[in-house]
């Protein structure tokens, strides 16, 4: 009793003084889709040991390495007696040591407390190996020596040498390179693969003749094996997708196998054709691109390329584009129609102005420069018109959308969405690639927006709805269209264009090119520019970033057989008038078919014409107080705002023009009296008294109106053309009253500041 007791009792002081404590640390290892590696980093001890999962062993590895270091693995506590007995027998009587006995237990522990060898340290080993066994199953021992097994030089572990000499998983290994791996850990200094493979052949091959004795594999397996030349050598760790990897292992710290939804195939060749065509682009000094490819289905990231480069040192090639927080020009217009849609604004036949305007002295202009007087809603997207986004932003109002862009998990306004202006929709503000994928993946997937997917385990998909399917659908619909501006030069007649959806954006001052697309199947975010922010003349969104863009969906998702989208229930039909894009009133000739959202888009009726009483002979129109008995007629008249009627007046393009109001009418319309539109109301102007700057007045008039006064400080200054320029110079500092009257007697004023430098 007492030979069984004090064992025991010594086993469990010694245990409690000296407890087992396994501290492995493991190369980070960053897994795609498939359970490739596609990046890895060094332990913190500097070696490459990738940790080995449970159904990565390979069967075939596991029989031999069983069958060579320990047959009794499964029946002993981890400690062999008879192994012991034998081995102590033979050194003994031999002098020397002829044969080992320690187990796969004991080799563990002797691999997680490395000792010199000797019989005390042996004995250590003993009482280490009793540890593990009393804490771990024979399978976690199992793994814990394929994980810890040496390779020579700084590979240790089945698995970052299958990696790094056979580059491919462990469970792929053939029954040759599973007994290569078996017995190079006996001699992994003097059996160094690459540089010693004779060796290891003729090793190997002894083994496999000692398997072939055991019946341990099939016969033809055997000779199969012999046969197999030993190619391997040793490669550099996987660098795919590195900042994709750096992203990762900051994200998740300390999980030594970090399963991502990356697809290597995906990445690859997003990373070739990138890569490609930014060799073409380096010519005009644009020397950056980014792309982030989303599965729409999943929500997961199948490539992620943060630069084009990553090796470009000079041109900052470590930088993450997908994370950089850049101008995104026009790329936020869908979203802003999107919800103008939702709250009834408009609708995608919705006729809205296009001209020249100033909102407090901010002045936006078109891309290129030109205006078009009106347009639909549907035109002015698909052509990405500047005023008409600003227009509708100034409705809604910035607060509002900036409380949407907050919603889609924008960054920026998050931090400073209080300091936005209307500049922001023509990119005044910071977005990221990321977060403008993202926001575009909501519109293929019905409105909703859903959280990225970055590794295998998050299998939950986080949505919320940002705009209705209906205005989503909406959104899909127009940028699906081919005739507009930002169809790249000459993609008419290329081999095949991609059935998309698509949105370009060119920030100020040409620092940065975006396109962005997406089908049923994937949402592709492509970013092209210079990370030090260096504009390019040539650089746009329609030529720089949308030609690799549709090479991207071409080469990823070629001919997709998935049907396009189609109207939801929430989606109706309705006619409306051309000339207004609202439903159709009496007066209305021709009409067109419009998508709208019942209960949500305006019911209000086209007024495109106003009937007016005008004399028989139509030189003269009459108000109410002013209409004759007899003498008059009514008739249709355009009914024009009046920053359209200046439009229509500088271009000198014609229009029905209302005949002048009764002159003998004494009634005044305050309500219709003209907008100054320059100078800016409560404005500070600071003026070069030497240079002699003069101030333009401009103001904008109901179409009757043919002639107005301009008085400063209530002293005449001219009369002028409803829409002529007129300009004056102040001569001395301080407030100044600006007063523009008509010719109906309607006046309006303004005031001023002026101050010299």
């Amino acid at each position: 009793m007492a030979l069984v007791f004090i064992p025991v009792v010594v086993f469990l002081l010694l245990n409690w003084a000296f407890p087992l404590q396994v501290s492995v640390s493991y190369s980070p290892v960053i897994m795609a889709a498939d359970g490739s590696v596609v990046h890895a980093f060094l332990s913190k001890d500097e070696k490459w040991r990738m940790q080995l999962e449970p159904d990565e062993i390979n069967l075939v590895l596991k029989q031999a390495v069983l069958l060579k270091e320990d047959q009794y693995f499964y029946a002993h506590p981890g400690v062999n007696p008879f192994a012991i007995g034998r081995a102590l027998v033979n050194n003994l009587t031999k002098g020397r040591k002829t044969s080992g006995a320690s187990t796969i237990t004991m080799q563990v522990a002797r691999l997680l407390y490395p000792k010199d060898r000797t019989y005390v340290n042996k004995l250590v080993e003993v009482f280490r190996a009793l540890q593990l066994e009393g804490r771990y199953s024979k399978d976690e021992i199992l793994q814990l020596y394929l994980n810890l097994v040496p390779y020579g030089g700084n590979i240790e572990g089945v698995k970052a040498a299958s990696v790094l000499y056979f580059q491919q998983s462990p469970r792929a290994l053939s029954l040759a390179q599973a007994v290569a791996l078996t017995v190079i850990p006996n001699k992994p200094s003097s059996l160094r693969i690459g540089v010693q493979n004779d060796r290891i052949v003729a090793f190997r091959n002894k083994w496999l003749k000692e398997y072939a004795q055991l019946n341990a594999f099939p016969g033809e397996a055997i000779q199969d094996a012999l046969q197999e030349p030993l190619e391997a050598f040793r490669v550099q760790a996987p660098k795919l997708a590195p900042h994709f990897a750096y992203r990762m292992l900051k994200k998740y710290p300390g999980k030594a196998i970090i399963k991502t939804t990356l697809k290597p195939a995906v990445q690859e060749k997003v990373q070739q054709l990138a890569f490609n065509y930014l060799q073409r682009l380096k010519a005009l000094n644009i020397h950056n691109a980014a792309v982030l490819v989303l599965n729409n289905q999943t929500q997961t990231v199948e490539a992620y390329l943060g630069s084009a480069d990553f090796l470009d040192d000079m041109h900052a090639g470590q930088v993450d584009g997908i994370r950089a927080l850049r101008s995104p020009g026009s790329t936020l217009k869908p979203f802003l129609y999107a919800t103008a849609f939702d709250k009834g604004l408009i609708t995608p036949k919705t006729i809205i102005t296009d001209v020249p305007i100033d909102y407090a002295g901010y002045r936006p202009e078109n891309y290129f420069g030109t205006y078009h007087g009106s347009v639909t809603i549907e035109r002015a997207l698909a052509t990405s018109l500047n005023i008409p986004a600003v227009k509708i932003l100034d409705q809604m109002g910035v607060e509002a959308f900036v409380q949407k862009l907050q919603q889609a998990e924008f960054s920026e306004m998050k931090r400073r969405g209080t300091h936005m202006g209307l500049s922001l929709i023509l990119g005044g503000c910071g977005a990221t690639l990321e977060e403008l994928t993202s926001l575009y993946a909501a519109f293929a997937q019905g409105g909703k927006l859903a959280s990225v997917q970055w590794l295998q385990e998050d299998t939950v998909k986080q949505q919320k709805q940002i705009v209705s399917a209906a205005a989503a659908y909406m959104v899909n619909q127009i940028l699906t269209q081919l005739q507009r501006p930002d169809l790249p030069h000459n993609a008419q007649n290329s081999a095949h264009l991609p059935k998309i959806a698509w949105k370009t954006g060119t920030s100020y001052g040409r620092k940065d090119a975006w396109s962005i697309g997406y089908n049923k199947n994937y949402t592709i975010g492509v970013w092209v520019g210079n990370f030090s922010g260096e504009g390019v003349p040539e650089l746009n969104g329609t030529d720089t970033a949308t030609p690799l863009l549709f090479s991207l969906f071409n080469t990823i998702d070629y001919n997709s057989s998935e049907s396009w989208y189609q109207a939801p229930a929430e989606v109706a039909y309705r006619s409306v008038c051309p000339q207004s894009g609202l439903p159709v009133n009496t007066f209305c000739q021709d009409l067109i078919l419009d998508t709208f959202i019942p209960g949500t888009s305006s019911i209000n009726k086209c007024a495109h014409l106003k009937k007016v009483t005008v004399s028989e002979d139509g030189k003269f129109a009459y108000c109410t107080s002013c209409q004759p008995n007899i003498g008059y007629k009514q008739a249709w008249y355009p009914n024009l705002a009046p920053e359209l009627l200046s439009f229509y007046a500088e271009q000198n393009l014609p229009f029905k023009k209302l005949p002048p109001h009764n002159p003998v009418c004494n009634r005044v319309f305050q309500e219709f009296a003209p907008v100054i539109t320059s100078p800016t109301a409560n404005m500070e102007f600071l003026l070069e008294r030497e240079e002699q700057q003069k101030l333009m007045l401009h103001c904008n008039t109901i179409n009757e109106v043919k002639k107005v006064y301009w008085y400063v400080n209530d002293k005449f200054l001219q009369a002028a053309g409803a829409s002529d320029r007129v300009f004056f110079e102040p001569t001395q500092a301080g407030k100044f009253k600006i007063s523009c009257t008509d010719d109906q007697g309607r006046n309006t004023n303004t005031y001023i500041t002026v101050r010299f430098l």
